[in-house]
């Protein structure tokens, strides 16, 4: 296979480091372990270095993390690996809407550029159905996670680390876990990393100015229903393991106010649900779907 090329740093600056983009900083590296403990690292070493609106690329992440502290590692310069500074105005309280707001910039900008039909799934994945491409996995059916989000709040400055890892380019053989693809393997058309990224911060940078224009209140700025829109978990019947080790069964059907997962059980209670792992289960069997 033909090496990957790098990315041309120069074009991404002129296009998106201010005044003609929205990023107040761009670094790209050729290799960390995590882009989200490099960004961490400092903004706690030195805050004002780190301001909204900044934003580390790497060319390979050697260890890689998702949620729960799940590794997730590609080959170099196969995936767009990236974590955005988030400093909004709005405070803490609101920082739950900011992995949903990245997942759904993350969506549209999927959409726009490679042309798949990415969905979100709540809170942090995005997902592409490979249809009949595949066979169907436990928990996933035909669905394949194609980009991983992962938001790390650091409480002393403060601000959040908002880390976006998309599978661009890699073959079957090179991803890193059974349900995961990649663009060019959903069938995209011609879409490379540095494309993908220019789409990401152009996505990402209207809908937070939008959050940001009402103060972090995301059901004034209309983002509730744009996020609930692409989610693919709202509707759906599912299964959620709680941080704490309980398990919720029922109904998704909708999104609250602060981001939190509205899940109906069996009994017709309501429950928010703040954090877990989703399972998609299908309402004919009761399995995962």
């Amino acid at each position: 296979m033909t090496e990957r090329p790098p990315l041309e740093v120069s074009t991404l600056r002129e296009l998106l480091l201010a005044p003609a983009g929205p990023l107040a900083r761009l670094d790209v590296v050729q290799e960390v372990p995590s882009t989200n403990d490099a960004v961490v690292d400092g903004l706690q070493a030195d805050p004002d270095a780190w301001p909204h609106a900044s934003l580390l690329v790497a060319e390979h992440q050697g260890a890689g993390r998702g949620r729960a502290g799940r590794t997730w590692t590609t080959p170099p310069r196969a995936a767009l690996t990236c974590t955005f500074v988030a400093r909004p105005r709005s405070g803490p309280a609101t920082y739950g809407w900011l992995p949903l707001l990245a997942g759904l910039g993350a969506v549209r900008a999927l959409r726009a550029t490679a042309g798949v039909p990415a969905e979100l799934k709540w809170p942090n994945d995005v997902l592409v159905d490979l249809g009949d491409r595949v066979d169907p996995l436990p928990g996933w059916g035909t669905t394949r996670k194609v980009a991983g989000i992962l938001a790390q709040a650091v409480a002393q400055v403060p601000a959040v680390a908002v880390g976006i890892g998309v599978n661009v380019d890699q073959r079957a053989d090179e991803l890193p876990v059974p349900w995961a693809t990649s663009l060019a393997l959903a069938g995209a058309r011609a879409a490379d990393r540095a494309s993908v990224l220019v789409a990401l911060v152009d996505a990402l940078d209207e809908v937070a100015q939008r959050w940001v224009e009402h103060d972090g209140d995301a059901v004034a700025a209309g983002l509730v229903e744009e996020v609930a829109s692409v989610c693919a978990t709202v509707g759906r019947r599912v299964r959620v393991e709680l941080p704490g080790g309980g398990l919720r069964v029922g109904t998704a059907t909708g999104l609250a106010p602060d981001g939190a997962l509205v899940l109906r059980d069996d009994a017709g209670d309501d429950h928010r649900v703040l954090a877990g792992d989703v399972t998609h289960v299908r309402v004919t069997d009761g399995t995962p779907a």
